[in-house]
């Protein structure tokens, strides 16, 4: 059965039917469908392309700058909350369910935008696209970059991911580690006869306890950066001493700082282990300085702040775009049983971003909405 979205209905509304349609990684096809075919029948002024369960609109009005907003039709698994429930009235009512805040109250939001505002000063680009919440290699913005990369350009990115109605800008860098200690098998019964190799990694279990991480302000936004010990393993038996022991760490390293740099920081710290990395992904720079991204902030009104943690806006860092996360939703309720947005929070959401794409310097409106 075909879902019927209206996209010009109050994005509150729209963000219910959007949650009501399931869409756990790797099943968005049905959510997917509902998008493509709302956008063919209700933005005909939009050029439209499909990638598996992206689907991508943009305006050709041949404006001097484009800007890109982004946002994932997929959730995690559902726990129990769906169907959606609503709570209070008005601007105090409350939407509750799987998704609500990550990410489909920004997805109605870029709906909304998509179908409603015909003639913005800057070219827009919507990429609905799939599979955020599971291992990067499914993630729907690869596939895009590898197949359709010109649906990417422009001049500043915005991923509408849950950032409280605040403008987050940029996103730390992450690596992960493994350090590694070498010892002797004994029998614990004769263990002066070996060597402890998860003794061994006492040293740099105190290196991390005394480590002070640095805070580094990037365009007003201040990064902290932190280093965690996330697992240790270690012994083959209860009377044997282990003669090899790994302690896993994860640094979140502030966007100044590129993997490389990362990584001459940590062999640094742990001079004298056999290190080893395991993952890392580039964070991205605020960018706050570009035109397109002041005019945003400007629109949103407040002070940016730096966001704590990776998101896709890194893809688009690395594509040469400026980009921040603005959405609606707590993002400490992502991935909760107890997901919920404020409706409130997703109105003031569309309309800054009406705002912002719609209004010149001088408060001028240049197009329909």
């Amino acid at each position: 059965m075909t879902v019927l979205l209206d996209l010009t209905a109050d994005p509150v509304d729209l963000t219910a039917d959007l949650v009501n349609v399931p869409s756990v990684s790797g099943s968005e096809a049905e959510l997917a469908d509902a998008v493509h075919q709302a956008l063919a029948r209700q933005a005909p002024h939009l050029e439209l392309a499909r990638s598996g369960n992206t689907v991508l609109a943009r305006t050709g009005l041949g404006r001097p700058s484009r800007v890109v907003l982004a946002g994932h039709l997929d959730t995690v698994p559902i726990n129990g909350n769906l169907p959606l429930v609503r709570t209070g009235g008005g601007d105090t009512e409350v939407l509750h369910g799987c998704g609500t805040v990550d990410m489909k109250g920004g997805v109605a939001v870029m709906l909304s935008l998509a179908a409603t505002v015909l003639a913005p000063r800057h070219d827009l680009t919507f990429v609905f696209y799939d599979c955020e919440e599971v291992e990067a290699a499914r993630n729907g913005l690869g596939r895009v970059e590898r197949e359709l990369p010109e649906w990417l350009a422009g001049d500043l990115a915005v991923v509408c991911e849950p950032s409280n109605g605040v403008i987050e800008a940029g996103c730390q860098g992450t690596m992960r580690v493994e350090v590694r200690t070498e010892g002797r098998r004994a029998h614990t019964a004769r263990a002066w006869m070996g060597v402890n190799a998860i003794h061994a990694l006492g040293e740099a279990l105190r290196r991390l306890t005394d480590y002070q991480p640095r805070q580094v302000d990037i365009d007003g936004c201040r990064y902290r950066e932190g280093l965690q010990a996330v697992r240790v393993g270690g012994g083959v038996a209860g009377n044997v001493v282990p003669d090899e022991a790994v302690l896993a760490v994860n640094y979140r390293f502030a966007p100044d700082r590129t993997p490389a740099q990362a990584e001459a920081h940590l062999r640094e710290v742990f001079d004298g282990f056999a290190l080893t990395v395991t993952d890392h992904a580039a964070g991205a720079l605020p960018g706050l300085t570009a035109p397109a991204a002041a005019e945003l902030v400007a629109a949103a009104g407040g002070a940016p702040v730096a966001k704590l943690g990776w998101t896709d806006v890194a893809r688009f860092a690395a594509l040469g775009l400026p980009a921040v996360n603005f959405g609606p939703g707590d993002p400490t309720l992502a991935h909760t049983k107890e997901e919920n947005v404020p409706a409130g929070q997703i109105r003031r959401c569309a309309e800054v971003l009406t705002r912002f794409v719609t209004d010149s310097a001088t408060g001028a409106d240049t197009g329909d909405h």
